[in-house]
């Protein structure tokens, strides 16, 4: 009898323990750092940023910044029609050298939030180089909530929010930022051309006065006989 009470005690306690096992199910996964390509495959419509990504291997220098440093990073990431709006063979004009600086170009090497944005100081450095020194600047302008970045050559709009993290921020932009050392240069400043009175009327060079002297020199011509005559009448009236 007591054989039977402890066989059914330890049944029912197997049950127990294998019932409360089941109910947990597996342990969750540590969630590691954030993946830049596998964030954008989930958003979907990333499908040519994310091979430009790959050839020239910036996607894994991203996620190993990610993975051995604690500083932040913002990608501006284009949509597919971003790509696609691009003049035929914009991408293919370039050299391995200047679409790793385009990428760059994309990504800020600080973790910036949209509130951010509206207190940033212009221009703002890329990954590409030092704005600061004139190298691929990139300015921000805000209104309201709206995010806007120029390049000098185009304009860009922060259209979506795609991932925040505590060391990386994912933007979706509207238009691919072309960076003006690739695509064109500023309009040099040029001083105002002078004024058509300015170039067609000639400058006059002041020419001596010979009217007075003439008219001096005639006086004296003819003062001269006439005092010589009242001279002369007073010198024979004594």
């Amino acid at each position: 009898m007591k054989m039977s009470l402890i066989t059914i005690f330890f049944f029912f306690f197997f049950l127990h323990c294998c019932s409360k096992t089941s109910a947990q199910g597996p342990a969750a996964a540590p969630s590691g750092p954030p993946n830049i390509t596998a964030i954008l495959e989930k958003n979907g419509q990333f499908t040519l940023f994310i091979r430009l990504l790959g050839s020239t291997q910036q996607g894994n220098q991203i996620n190993t910044q990610l993975n051995n440093s604690n500083q932040g990073l913002t990608v501006f990431a284009p949509t597919d029609n971003a790509f696609s709006s691009l003049k035929a063979g914009t991408l293919n004009s370039l050299s391995d050298e200047q679409k790793i600086k385009l990428v760059q170009f994309h990504v800020l090497p600080t973790l910036m939030s949209t509130t951010q944005f509206q207190t940033a100081s212009n221009p703002i450095r890329t990954q590409a180089g030092n704005s600061a020194a004139g190298e691929f600047p990139l300015n921000v302008t805000t209104s309201g909530n709206q995010v806007n970045l120029t390049t000098g050559v185009n304009q860009a709009t922060v259209s979506n929010t795609l991932f925040t993290g505590k060391n990386l921020a994912v933007y979706q932009v509207d238009n691919v930022l072309l960076p003006v050392e690739y695509f064109g240069t500023p309009a040099p400043a040029t001083a105002p051309a002078p004024s058509k009175s300015d170039k067609d009327v000639p400058v006059s060079t002041p020419k001596a006065s010979t009217s007075d002297n003439s008219v001096d020199a005639s006086g004296a011509v003819k003062s001269v006989p006439f005092g010589v005559a009242v001279f002369a009448a007073i010198a024979f009236w004594l």
